[in-house]
């Protein structure tokens, strides 16, 4: 999930860079609405063309995230049982050959190398697949952060386009920004616009 507020944050920060340059190398004129001063519980007049998101609340409740999460959950509980199951059989035969071994139950030494070096091997195609396993929900929880992201983005630019807001910022747990009026937060806004818009489809 911390791989997501990354990747959002980056083009969040990039969109933001691209419309400082865009701004400043236009007119040197363009009019900027002016932030009237607030006390707690006034409403701010003539507020900016930006705005902020929660990340961390989005994230939390869009049903599609939602959803990804859940893939991701069974996908790591199947891998994990897998895993499990293998390594019960292969304890299971360990402690076989560690009771074959004190009775003396092997006919030559050279039959009980064999069945130590049978054990070995699974042991290690074992770590092998357990190994394979997380490369591969690794590569999976990367694939669904990015679906992730490009549904964030790509709503988020036809929401925006009613609203008219020249700047967007991440916020997560309040990491990037320390302090800002409530007026600029429109992660419920959002959020309702998300969820609507997945319910359909």
């Amino acid at each position: 999930m911390k791989n997501i507020n990354y990747i959002i944050n980056g083009i969040l920060a990039v969109a933001v860079v691209i419309l400082f340059v865009m701004q400043f190398s236009g007119k040197k004129e363009a009019n900027v609405a002016k932030v009237a001063p607030a006390s707690s519980g006034e409403a701010i007049s003539g507020t900016l063309p930006v705005a902020y998101v929660n990340v961390d609340s989005l994230l939390e409740n869009y049903n599609y995230a939602k959803d990804l999460n859940e893939i991701i959950l069974k996908k790591a509980e199947n891998s994990r049982a897998s895993v499990n199951q293998k390594a019960a059989a292969l304890q299971k035969d360990m402690e076989e050959f560690q009771r074959k071994i004190a009775n003396n139950a092997f006919l030559t030494q050279e039959r009980a190398e064999q069945e130590q070096q049978r054990l070995l091997t699974k042991r290690q195609e074992l770590q092998d697949l357990d190994t394979r396993l997380s490369q591969e929900l690794m590569a999976e929880q990367q694939k669904l952060n990015e679906q992730l992201r490009d549904s964030i983005v790509n709503q988020l630019k036809i929401f925006n386009q009613t609203r008219g807001f020249q700047v967007v910022f991440s916020n997560t747990a309040g990491d990037n920004i320390l302090l800002a009026n409530d007026a600029y937060d429109i992660t419920a806004e959002l959020l309702e616009y998300l969820n609507k818009n997945y319910a359909t489809k």
